[in-house]
């Protein structure tokens, strides 16, 4: 296990290198505009001396060294243009408290309907509960998010003995119900179909035939063998969506008015605020590697079946 574990890690972190290098390089293509908040009342000489205060005239390499030795420190840079001279991990930290629990509140929801709803889908095959299941989960998938995100905005503020406001506030509880509720919907519509098609699947093996020919309950079967079984491969996909629902969705977050850091995004890349998007693509990058990562310890932890060691092919 620990072996295993120091190669992932390894590959993670190669990963996580040659995506800092592509995007590093990638916005020292973007206009200088992105550098300053006042670039159209600078002389070319103010850009020239600012550019070479930054460090933006060295060569490439020279500039992605010391980028590396930031990271190395916990350093992102400062912003330019969105708050002018601030830190940007002192922006990040007041952003992301927020889309983390909008974001937590998204998975407990989307783990609580999206897992009964599959098992009851896989329970009662070919069932009204199932075809309807099935329809829901394929109008979630067949229909762009941003199309149910405003269906959910539009209808949701319109029910009935429930006034809920269209724009959120931190302070008001009935403004987190829309965003939560549309960041949930598709993992529920996810967890709901893939756990269906495991157990389907586990339904069809010979275990399960035999253990009901000793006659084993149903219930018993379900519980114990079937859906444990099944909930094997879905562990590996938990951590990246746990990890990216904390970190709150772009479309949700600015449909909302949310202060987190979908939102953000938005903001500097709209304000063409080049550290700040730089310091924003790394860091979910990086949540989504770390994501693939803790899902492929967690798969080989639940299955004990799974070598670690073993060359595939090998016997």
């Amino acid at each position: 296990m620990l072996v295993y574990s120091a190669k992932r890690l390894v590959r993670s972190l190669l990963t996580l290198i040659v995506i800092i290098t592509v995007v590093f390089s990638l916005l020292r293509l973007m206009p200088v505009e992105g550098y300053f908040s006042n670039f159209e009342k600078m002389s070319e000489a103010q850009i020239q001396n600012g550019l070479r205060q930054m460090g933006l005239l060295d060569p490439l390499p020279v500039q992605l060294l010391g980028f590396f030795r930031q990271l190395v420190r916990g350093d992102l840079g400062v912003s330019n243009i969105y708050r002018m001279n601030v830190p940007i991990t002192q922006i990040v930290a007041e952003k992301a408290p927020v889309s983390m629990l909008m974001g937590g509140m998204a998975l407990c929801l989307s783990l609580v309907l999206g897992l009964p709803l599959g098992a009851a889908m896989a329970r009662g095959k070919g069932r009204w509960l199932d075809k309807c299941g099935t329809a829901f989960v394929v109008l979630v998938q067949a229909v762009p998010s941003a199309v149910y995100y405003l269906i959910i905005q539009l209808y949701g503020t319109q029910l009935p003995g429930l006034p809920l406001p269209m724009l959120f506030r931190a302070e008001n509880p009935l403004s987190w119900i829309l965003p939560t509720f549309s960041l949930a919907i598709g993992n529920i519509a996810y967890y709901a179909m893939w756990l269906r098609r495991f157990m389907v699947d586990e339904m069809n093996k010979d275990y399960v035939t035999l253990a009901r020919a000793k006659g084993v309950s149903s219930k018993r079967i379900i519980r114990s063998h079937i859906f444990r079984n099944a909930f094997v491969p879905l562990v590996q996909y938990l951590p990246t969506s746990f990890l990216i629902t904390l970190m709150g969705s772009i479309y949700v977050e600015s449909l909302y008015s949310v202060p987190g850091m979908g939102g953000l995004l938005v903001d500097v890349i709209q304000r063409q605020d080049n550290t700040v998007v730089q310091a924003l693509v790394l860091i979910y990058a990086s949540i989504s590697i770390v994501g693939l990562l803790i899902g492929d310890l967690l798969m080989a932890v639940v299955d004990p079946r799974i070598s670690l060691n073993k060359k595939e092919g090998a016997r």
